[in-house]
């Protein structure tokens, strides 16, 4: 079934329908918290996302069905670290339509990952799930796609 869809580098003609994405993946987020933890507008996160994608700070990569339509995308960016031996990739956000989830799209959409970050010489891709019963699938995702836990949590300060 995945035979049919294709993985592709974003561009900014594709920053509103990954924005919308990136809206979805963050409803999904604050209902399984229950909390409103993000403030989401589309309108600016289309202007960010094509800022980021226009200067080569971001990198995006959007799965489509045989109809051409976006049905998951994954984005990342470039991170530096002493205790990462260097330069490495952290993946931002990852997100497969609720329908195309178990049918092996956001396997792809790793393995498109992997490659961009090897053809960068990144040491490593790092990226985090909240410490969550509700998020337990989503780290069985990505240890089934080959991350290991590192430990610790991320916290923010809004500043």
């Amino acid at each position: 079934m995945t035979s049919n869809i294709t993985i592709q580098r974003a561009t900014v003609e594709h920053a509103t329908e990954v924005a919308t994405l990136a809206g979805n993946l963050l409803n999904e987020i604050m209902l399984a918290v229950n909390s409103p933890a993000f403030n989401f507008d589309l309108a600016a996160t289309i202007t960010r996302l094509e800022d980021f994608l226009i200067q080569e700070k971001y990198f995006v990569f959007v799965a489509r069905d045989t109809r051409e339509q976006a049905i998951g995308f994954v984005s990342l960016y470039e991170s530096y670290a002493l205790y990462a031996e260097g330069v490495f990739g952290t993946l931002a956000e990852f997100y497969v339509c609720p329908e195309w989830r178990s049918k092996n799209v956001g396997y792809r959409l790793i393995a498109q990952v992997r490659s961009f970050a090897v053809s960068r010489g990144w040491r490593r891709l790092d990226v985090t799930t909240p410490p969550l019963p509700q998020f337990d699938r989503t780290l069985l995702f990505y240890e089934r796609a080959g991350f290991s836990v590192t430990g610790g949590r991320r916290l923010k300060l809004v500043l």
